[in-house]
């Protein structure tokens, strides 16, 4: 734990070397700005080829857990003052300092470094199935579970066994959970695509909307193949194809696996923003998220992951002087 935390403070040290990201213009598609009305009720705006606008930078981070807490059964709402407790308690949290040694070290970071967000309200991202928390595992899904957690044994043998966030690959992934800092999304639009920039580790995922199909099935992507439609305000993104190295924080297999999200944007500075996890090979029902974005005046900053980052070599060096100790790397 000790060695994965140092390897976690490093990652964020390397992104802390950062230079302001230029904003990007692409021809033609300046948004224009959304309107009120008399009545001072939001209206959608369009883009200037008639498409909904989703342009911006976007904030989905959030303290809500994805699984509702077994205390909290049959209970979907937070009351305002538990809502309030939780947001409190969260600003002040990265501030107390403990007298434990391992504890302090991880908190080594104050609030000004953190990003987690507040409460959406719920008790979960889950909003399906009802109990607000992952569907029962198939048989297979039980038996790979098992197969991870012996995997684990071996995390620290080699820079190959180490997760894919620590080697700078892929982060949050698609679709996303939300981490402590770099829950962000920027959305550019041009006529038959939409482009969403995350820009930890720099992904860029250029969505078309206009009819195209799939790539084959033998083509596999770290983040999967996105294609895109339009549904009233609604843009619906269908992501399948990825690769059997990606890793998600919730079991799944990637090749059987079939993500799709739903963006409304409901006011000025707020997207309606759910997906839907279909996974046949893993879990014996679908299961949905409720994951809302908040829009942020930016600018993004360049996440330099790799930059000062000694982390990943620290790991396996602890893990070394551990076993040399006749401890169990951890």
């Amino acid at each position: 734990m000790r060695n994965l935390l140092w390897s976690t403070l490093a990652c964020s040290i390397g992104a802390g070397v950062i230079v302001a990201l230029a904003s990007i213009h692409l021809a033609g598609q300046s948004a224009p700005s959304p309107r009120r009305t008399e009545a001072n009720t939001w209206a959608p705006s369009k883009t200037p080829w008639g498409d909904p606008d989703l342009q911006g930078i976007w904030s989905y981070a959030t303290i809500t857990p994805l699984e509702r807490p077994t205390g909290e059964a049959g209970k979907e709402f937070l009351s305002d003052q538990e809502v309030a407790a939780l947001n409190d308690a969260e600003i002040t949290r990265a501030d107390k300092r403990n007298s434990n040694a391992a504890a302090d070290v991880e908190q080594a970071y104050n609030a000004f470094w953190w990003d987690r967000g507040r409460s959406t309200g719920r008790t979960s991202l889950i909003v399906d199935p009802p109990d607000g928390r992952l569907p029962p595992l198939t048989p297979e899904g039980e038996l790979r579970r098992a197969a991870a957690a012996a995997r684990r044994a071996t995390a620290y043998d080699s820079y190959e066994n180490r997760p894919l966030q620590e080697r700078c690959i892929i982060y949050h992934g698609v679709p996303p959970l939300p981490t402590g800092y770099n829950n962000h999304y920027q959305i550019y639009q041009t006529p038959g695509f939409v482009t969403i920039l995350d820009e930890n580790i720099h992904d860029a995922r250029v969505i078309p909307v206009n009819g195209r199909p799939h790539l084959p099935s033998n083509v596999r992507l770290w983040n999967g193949d996105s294609r895109g439609r339009w549904e009233g305000s609604t843009l619906v993104v269908e992501t399948t194809n990825y690769s059997p190295k990606t890793t998600f924080r919730f079991p799944v297999v990637p090749e059987s696996l079939k993500a799709v999200e739903r963006f409304t944007r409901v006011a000025a500075d707020k997207i309606d923003y759910r997906y839907t996890i279909t996974d046949p090979a893993t879990y014996t029902r679908p299961w949905t998220v409720s994951l809302p974005m908040t829009a942020i005046e930016g600018p993004l900053y360049e996440y330099a992951c790799h930059e000062g980052n000694y982390g990943l070599a620290h790991v396996l060096e602890g893990a070394r002087a551990q076993e040399k100790r006749g401890e169990t790397p951890r």
